[in-house]
């Protein structure tokens, strides 16, 4: 055995002619050419110590780019591999003597010696700092799909609702009647939450009426918003503001809820839109409570995402999640505080969920496959304190609806009323005024039907036929198919109302026997629901298209869609779009009369009427004096009985019944008396009423 093949003999005893690795540097892979040893050289690689034109310096002495690959070198040194460089000669031999000398050198003297295999791994991660690192996590953010979603929801939602927000503090969308009555909802929650929360109930509207908060749908889930700003300009941004944003959450919504339903992100968001701007939706343009709609297909979503369920993949219970399932409760419980016209199905809707997840889960626990909690502990705890959270707020939310009717017999619908708002089969293929492409072509139509605003249900053509289409070519299975279709019927059927057979086995049988749906005088709101599972139809076919589209783009080189296929997975998408531009007017709401910033409650504006009275109260919420006059779905016996008799104001029968309910003041609006029974009312003389009159900033007051 040779000496440079043995370990016998310890290196240091070893004599100069008889020590390869000091003999030559060809024979030291370990060490640079320059001599440096390897304890010096642990930062070799760093690329701090790297030459200016990129080319890193392996141990071995050879160049290497910045992938690893090495350079030859031009003095003929051995490479690891034992081949020469130029003409170099292998010496495998000398490179494991002198490895090992170096090792036992380290060993001697205690100093790790570097890997010479180390300049061929892959670089070290570097270490970010605090600052990078949130830089990092919020580049992620704004690029995530949901960011993503949530802005263009709202840059869409700001597009299609102009010029909504061009002058927010003196217009609104459509009229300024029902939208001004709502503007004061949100301004009195927010109010009197922030004063006095016990007399919630008991507005300062309606005077001297009872529980007259729960008159209409309150929008009390917008009480967080009112309560920034005052006065009735506030109220009107705040108003402009809330309806664009429940377009967005809408939008959203849907989104979500096809997201999770297992459609791509193309047909995800053609069912947001197509949800949200059907084109029988901008007949609703002036009822805040229906356009508010988005926390529907929300919860559904997050129910959905919580319990691990799709349409497309089923239940897989590795996907649950029971936060995301109580806060789909949460959202339904909101959703059903701004408003029962819309809420009370859903609620209905949820109700029916439940009951055939329970006796599906008693199946599978009992009878099919007997397995041990196949719905998880955890996540029946969240459905079952979610369930009581939504149920409570509900039970809430009923009770002063429920004292309205004792007090207010007249209040209840009747079904001659009901069959007065129900449209006919041709309504579901008629677009309102509002609607930009199918409005003055529907003219005719709409001519015919009774009551146009609430009998054009128009979803839109393209949206009939991407969801006609889906019933044939979709991602969907043909049962969740077959599903879709009779959820579709059977909502068009219920929003027809009397008009399918007199109702009597749609309509009328929920109208008679369910708590609550008697309250319901519109039944072609229900074409809500129809527009939801047609986008859900529609996104199936969509997402099918687009997978196809990507199977031919994988066999183009290189595998990318062209320009023309790009375009075809958007059409869909932008027909939607266009369908549902508007043409929504945005007038100008009357200003707020100084006068009713000064004078004291409880008093009567004159004069009055439903429609009337809506703008009066948007113009209480300066100070929010108790008043007799007030707007809502019904007119209240006592607030007639005011009416009526105010038609003689100022005479002595007049003035004695509004001192017996406890009025003391009535402001008289010298503009607006044109044309009304009170059109004399100025002429009349007050001597001998024990009354005084003064005209206080162009209106009339009169005390009593």
């Amino acid at each position: 055995m040779t000496t440079e093949q043995s370990d016998a003999t310890p290196p240091a005893d070893q004599s100069d002619a008889t020590r390869p690795a000091e003999k030559s540097d060809a024979t030291r892979p370990a060490e640079k050419s320059d001599g440096t040893p390897p304890a010096e050289r642990s930062d070799a690689t760093s690329p701090a110590d790297q030459p200016a034109d990129g080319v890193a310096r392996s141990p071995n002495g050879r160049d290497s780019d910045a992938d690893g690959r090495s350079k030859p070198n031009k003095g003929g040194k051995p490479d690891e591999s034992g081949k020469p460089d130029e003409g170099g000669k292998p010496d495998e031999g000398k490179d494991l003597t002198a490895g090992r000398a170096s090792g036992k050198d380290t060993a001697a003297d205690g100093t790790e010696s570097a890997d010479p295999w180390s300049a061929f791994g892959p670089a070290p991660d570097p270490v970010l700092t605090r600052p990078r690192r949130a830089l990092r996590a919020v580049g992620r953010f704004l690029v995530h799909e949901w960011t993503l979603a949530t802005v263009a929801s709202l840059v869409l939602a700001v597009l299609m609702t102009w010029p909504t927000l061009r002058y927010p503090r003196y217009t609104l969308p459509q009229d300024y009647w029902d939208p001004s009555l709502q503007s004061w909802q949100m301004a009195w929650s927010g109010h009197i939450l922030l004063t006095d929360p016990a007399q919630l109930w008991q507005s300062n509207t309606f005077f001297p009426e009872r529980w007259s908060f729960a008159f209409s749908d309150t929008l009390l889930g917008y009480a967080p918003a009112g309560m920034l700003g005052h006065g009735p300009e506030a109220a009107l941004l705040r108003y402009n503001i809330m309806f664009v944003l429940a377009h967005a959450l809408a939008t959203l919504g849907a989104y979500a809820l096809a997201r999770q339903l297992g459609a791509g992100r193309i047909g995800a968001a053609m069912a947001g839109v197509a949800y949200t701007y059907a084109p029988w939706l901008l007949a609703q343009a002036g009822h805040l409570h229906i356009i508010s709609n988005g926390g529907i297909p929300l919860a559904l979503a997050m129910l959905a995402r919580g319990h691990g369920w799709s349409l497309r993949h089923g239940y897989r219970p590795r996907r649950r999640h029971a936060g995301w399932a109580f806060a789909g409760w949460l959202v339904a419980a909101w959703q059903l505080s701004l408003g029962f016209g819309i809420g009370l199905p859903f609620a209905y809707l949820l109700a029916g969920v439940v009951l055939v997840s329970a006796v599906v889960w008693f199946a599978r626990r009992w009878v099919v496959r007997p397995a041990k909690r196949p719905f998880g502990g955890r996540l029946f705890l969240a459905d079952l304190l979610g369930g009581v959270v939504f149920a409570a707020v509900g039970a809430l939310l009923a009770m002063p609806y429920f004292k309205v009717a004792e007090l207010h017999p007249n209040a209840e619908r009747t079904l001659p009323e009901i069959d007065l708002y129900s449209p006919p089969a041709s309504g579901f293929l008629t677009a309102p005024a509002e609607s930009r492409i199918w409005g003055p072509l529907h003219e005719g139509a709409r001519s015919v039907l009774p009551w146009h605003p609430e009998m054009t249900l128009l979803p839109g053509f393209v949206l009939y036929a991407l969801a006609a289409g889906g019933l044939f070519f979709s991602i969907w299975r043909v049962r969740h198919r077959i599903f879709l279709l009779a959820g579709v019927l059977v909502t068009m059927a219920l929003a027809m109302g009397t008009k399918l057979f007199g109702g009597r086995f749609t309509y009328v049988p929920l109208f008679e026997h369910l708590p609550g749906w008697n309250g319901l005088r519109t039944p072609g709101r229900m074409m809500l629901w129809a527009t939801l599972l047609l986008g859900l139809l529609a996104a199936g076919a969509v997402t099918a298209f687009c997978a196809r589209v990507r199977e031919l783009a994988a066999e183009r080189v290189p595998p990318w869609p062209g320009p023309w296929l790009r375009l075809a997975t958007l059409l869909p998408l932008l027909l939607v779009v266009v369908e549902g531009l508007n043409t929504t007017p945005h007038p100008v709401v009357p200003q707020q009369p100084p006068v009713l910033r000064a004078v004291d409650g409880p008093m009567l504006v004159l004069p009055s009427s439903q429609a009337l009275d809506q703008p009066v109260m948007l113009w209480s919420t300066s100070r929010f004096q108790q008043m007799v006059n007030g707007g809502s779905g019904f007119t209240p016996k006592g607030q007639a009985r005011v009416r009526d008799t105010s038609v003689g104001f100022p005479d002595q029968t007049s003035v004695d019944y509004l001192r017996q309910i406890g009025v003391k003041t009535v402001v008289v609006l010298p503009g607006q008396l044109g044309g009304t029974p009170w059109e004399g009312l100025l002429d009349r003389p007050v001597d001998g009423l024990g009354i005084t009159r003064e005209e206080v900033d162009g209106a009339v007051v009169y005390r009593l």
